[in-house]
C-alpha cells in the first residue's frame, strides 16, 4: 500500500491524474477484488476498525483514542491493534511507551499506548490474538479497513472535511485506496471530521447507500503555550496544513512553517537547523504530538529540541456525545451474532 500522498493528489485533477488513470483503473480492479473477496478470520471479541478511504491522514488516531475512551467508560478493556507503520520491528509486539521508541514501533502506536494496551503486528490476526491474551475485550484497529485479514464488527471510516478524497482518483492517480462503491458497502458508518465542505459529496453518497453519518471535530487540548507568541511550526504528518490551522485557532502566530514527510525521522542537522533558525528570528518552536513521539527517547540534539518545543495535542469530540457509545454497542451486538452463528 502506498503510504505517501503526492501533493497533486489533493488538487483538482490535472494531466498527471489523467495520464495515470489507466493504472488507477487496474489498481482499482485488483484492490476492489481483494477487499470484496478477502477471507477474514475472526477472534472471540468485537473488532472495531477505524479507517479511511484514502492514503494519508484523516484523523484516524484521535478517532481510535476517542472510541477507546468511550469503551473504558462503559467498563470495557479496549486494546489497540496497529501495523506499526514507520517502525522497524517486524514481530508482533506489545508496545511499552517507557521502553520502546518510535523508530522501533512507530509514532502512532506510542500515542495509542498512552491510552490502552497496544500491539503492533504485520499479521493482524496474530496481533488481535495477542490482545485477547492480554485480557482485552474490545479491539480497536487503527487503519486496515481495506487490507486487514480480520473480521470487522464495526467499520468507522473517517473523512477530513477540508481535503475529502482529494482529486477522487484511485492510486496512483489519486489518493483513493479502492473503489468507493466497494468501500461504502463494507463501511458501517461515515465520520466527517470538521466543518468543511469537501466531504459533503461522500456524506450524500453514504446516505443514499443507507449508511449512517456522524460528525466530529478535532479540538486542541489546552496544554501548549502558543497564544500571542511568534512561532516556527514544523510537522511531519500527512496534512501539515491542518496542524497549522489548529495552532492559529488557539492564538498562535506562525511566522515560519517547515513541512516534512509523514512519519519523518529527523536527522540531527535538520534539528539543529530548526533550533538555529528559531533562535535567529526569536521564534518559539511548536510541533505535533506525533512529531514529539518520534523525538522522545533520544538523547542529544533531539532531546534538546523536544525540551524547547511546545507540543499541541488534539482530541476528537463528537457532535453527539453518545455517538461512540452507540457504535460500540453495535460492534458488541454484531460480535454476539457472529459468535452465535458458529455454535
Amino acid at each position: 500500500m502506498v503510504s505517501e500522498a503526492p501533493p497533486f493528489w489533493w488538487d483538482k485533477a490535472d494531466w498527471r491524474a489523467w495520464c495515470l488513470s489507466p493504472l488507477s483503473a487496474l489498481y482499482g480492479q485488483v484492490a476492489g477484488r481483494r477487499m470484496a473477496r478477502a477471507k477474514r478470520p475472526a477472534v472471540p471479541v468485537p473488532v472495531f476498525c477505524v479507517g479511511n478511504f484514502t492514503v494519508g491522514g484523516a484523523g484516524k488516531t484521535p478517532t481510535a483514542i476517542a472510541i477507546a475512551r468511550a469503551a473504558k467508560a462503559k467498563g470495557l478493556r479496549p486494546g489497540f491493534l496497529s501495523r506499526g507503520y514507520g517502525g522497524s520491528l517486524d514481530v508482533t509486539t506489545l508496545v511499552e511507551p517507557g521502553h520502546h521508541r518510535a523508530d522501533a514501533v512507530g509514532d502512532e502506536p506510542l500515542l495509542l499506548a498512552r491510552e490502552a494496551p497496544t500491539v503492533i503486528s504485520r499479521r493482524r490476526l496474530e496481533g488481535a490474538q495477542r490482545l485477547v491474551a492480554e485480557g482485552c475485550d474490545l479491539i480497536v484497529m487503527d487503519d486496515g479497513f481495506q487490507s486487514a485479514r480480520l473480521t470487522l464488527d464495526f467499520a468507522l471510516v473517517v473523512v477530513d472535511s477540508v481535503r475529502g478524497i482529494g482529486n477522487g482518483y484511485m492510486v496512483p492517480a489519486g489518493p483513493v485506496r479502492a473503489p468507493l462503491v466497494i468501500q461504502m458497502r463494507q463501511m458501517s458508518c461515515l465520520l466527517k471530521v470538521g466543518n468543511g465542505a469537501a466531504a459533503d459529496p461522500l456524506v450524500r453518497q453514504a446516505s443514499r447507500a443507507g449508511k449512517p453519518v456522524a460528525v466530529a471535530n478535532l479540538v486542541p487540548i489546552a496544554n501548549a503555550k502558543v497564544s500571542d507568541r511568534k512561532l516556527m511550526a514544523f510537522a511531519g504528518i500527512a496534512d501539515p496544513a491542518k496542524f497549522y490551522r489548529t495552532v492559529a485557532s488557539i492564538g498562535g502566530e506562525i511566522v515560519e512553517k517547515r513541512d516534512f514527510p509523514d512519519h519523518h525521522y529527523f536527522a540531527e542537522d535538520e534539528l539543529r537547523d530548526l533550533m538555529r533558525d528559531a533562535d535567529k528570528k526569536g521564534l518559539t518552536l511548536v510541533t505535533t504530538a506525533k512529531d514529539a513521539a518520534r523525538l522522545a527517547g533520544h538523547h542529544g540534539v533531539a532531546e534538546e529540541l523536544l525540551a524547547r518545543c511546545q507540543v499541541v495535542e488534539v482530541e476528537l469530540v463528537f457532535d453527539d456525545p453518545q455517538g461512540p457509545s452507540k457504535m460500540i454497542d453495535l460492534a458488541l451486538e454484531n460480535c454476539r451474532k457472529r459468535l452465535l452463528e458458529r455454535v
